[in-house]
């Protein structure tokens, strides 16, 4: 069975983020990527863009949780 999972392109959130493409599976479920003492949440927008590993989906920041503690 050939490898279902799509990449984004992470936009917004703390200029310092790791990654900036990641993967997402299922495609279009909301992104939460762990970062420091929380959590960034990306949503998927209509745009794409090209990149050297291909055309994907761009996923915009649109908050962050902290973790208790």
């Amino acid at each position: 069975m050939a490898d279902t999972v799509t990449k984004a392109v992470l936009e917004g959130g703390p200029e310092d983020l790791p990654e900036r493409i990641v993967p997402v599976d299922p495609p279009g479920a909301d992104l939460k990527i762990p970062f420091r003492a929380g959590y960034e949440h990306f949503r998927q927008t209509s745009r794409l863009q090209e990149t050297e590993d291909g055309t994907f989906p761009v996923y915009e920041w649109w908050e962050r949780t902290e973790l208790p503690g």
